[in-house]
């Protein structure tokens, strides 16, 4: 075990300079003038896997961004591992709040700054190293599949599993793309929230009128629409909609002075809802007003606007299902429409939550792999966010284990500005999943 982790700390130099590559491409599918950029990185996630010993490589598309499928045959009796992560990233935002240029990854205090330093190029990476570590003499078959439009919500996952389902069949799949609990303490991730959205417009008027002659008589859209929204939440913010599922959390403590040191929450500002911050965070509801379209101030008049829409986001408990979520928020816009406003809602994207047993000898060997490499206990816990296609792997491949990890910490800001990775963190997170891949060759 010792050598194995010298070995990936040893390579760690050139495993970073290939993640600084990646991060310099700019693989943003959700911009179209960007997509050739996704190709790019395909192509030279390609070339970096067969730089490691990979000689069946294919990069694929079903109709959506390339994706890169490697694969190493298993030793006699050893299983095959599949190892998923996604070179695609988000848009930047604005470059200007940036300490550093977004797609330059610079060093800084023990972190490398950049747009998918950590998510999800740091996935590659760590599969990179673990890979290296053992040069010709993997203990298992390893299948590496680097999808390439996960930020836009994986569109041809579904298509892609289908069409290369035996080339990615594989008795335990590692999916490289969550957080840990603390810089210092590892974490495999054993739920994600569901993610259901729609727009939400509603109107009052045929067309805009005077506010000075009509006002007090005749509701403006926007009103009614803040109105309508108000309606989500009750006063002390916990979710107002009924039929939504609610489930358990990990029992952790997630104390209220480190949701306002991870978060950013200004002096003053109050949580919302009520309980334990894991259940609120991992297993209940939550609804996000993300967007309005309506007059903007610079172009604003003394008009009642006729109408104005509004762009809702639900997370869904695991063990929810995401379209019957959708469907009581549906009903419950609809019922609850101020003054008789018409109310239209229009369905968005859908991702059904997931809840993983982690328990039986992988994942007990994965934890082992987790207190070698860190010195530390890991944690089981949730994610309020959402990786919808875990379910799809978990249907395409009932019989496979699970583990979802990763080498995002909270100070990561994934897909926020100054997006960072703990160096660290890479180091541990590839150690880990060495030993993780040599204790499962060991058991043949």
């Amino acid at each position: 075990m010792t050598d194995v982790a010298a070995r990936v700390r040893e390579l760690l130099p050139s495993v970073r300079a290939d993640l600084e590559d990646l991060v310099r491409i700019e693989s943003v599918w959700a911009d179209p003038a960007r997509r050739p950029e996704v190709h790019r990185i395909a192509e030279l996630t390609a070339t970096l896997l067969s730089q490691a010993g990979f000689d069946d490589i294919q990069i694929v598309a079903e109709g959506g961004a390339p994706a890169v499928i490697a694969r190493r045959p298993a030793p006699e009796g050893a299983p095959t591992v599949l190892l998923y992560a996604h070179h695609d990233v988000q848009p930047e935002g604005d470059a200007t709040q940036w300490h550093s240029p977004p797609f330059e990854p610079t060093e800084r205090d023990g972190r490398l700054y950049g747009r998918g330093t950590a998510d999800d190029k740091a996935g590659i990476a760590t599969h990179l190293a673990a890979i290296r570590a053992f040069g010709d003499e993997l203990p298992v078959g390893v299948t590496v599949f680097v999808e390439g439009e996960e930020e836009s919500g994986s569109p041809s996952l579904t298509a892609l599993l289908a069409a290369h389902h035996d080339l990615l069949t594989a008795d335990v799949i590692i999916i490289a793309d969550s957080d840990n609990w603390a810089v210092d303490i590892p974490a495999l991730t054993v739920s994600l929230r569901g993610l259901a959205d729609c727009v939400v417009e509603v109107s009052t008027l045929d067309h805009g009128l005077h506010s000075g002659l009509w006002g007090g008589v005749v509701p403006d859209a926007l009103s009614a629409l803040v109105r309508l929204l108000a309606t989500l939440h009750d006063d002390q913010g916990n979710v107002a909609v009924e039929g939504l599922y609610e489930a358990a959390a990990a029992d952790v403590e997630f104390s209220d002075e480190r949701v306002r040191a991870d978060s950013g929450l200004l002096d003053g500002v109050q949580q919302i809802g009520s309980g334990p911050v894991v259940q609120r965070m991992w297993a209940r509801p939550a609804i996000t007003v993300i967007g309005i379209d309506t007059t903007p101030i610079a172009k604003a008049s003394n008009t009642l606007v006729p109408s104005a829409r509004a762009k809702v986001s639900m997370r869904v408990a695991p063990g929810g299902d995401a379209r019957e979520h959708l469907a009581a928020l549906t009903r419950h816009l609809q019922a609850h429409a101020p003054w008789g406003a018409r109310v239209t809602v229009t369905p968005g994207d859908i991702g059904q939550p997931y809840a993983i047993d982690a328990t039986g000898p992988v994942y007990e060997a994965a934890r082992q792999a987790f207190r070698t490499a860190w010195g530390r206990e890991p944690i089981d816990m949730g994610m309020g966010g959402s990786i919808p296609f875990i379910a799809e792997f978990a249907a395409a491949f009932p019989d496979a284990e699970i583990l979802v990890t990763g080498v995002e910490d909270p100070g990561t800001q994934a897909h926020s500005i100054n997006e960072s990775l703990d160096l660290g963190v890479l180091e541990r997170a590839a150690i880990s999943e060495a030993l993780f891949l040599k204790a499962l060759g060991s058991d043949r």
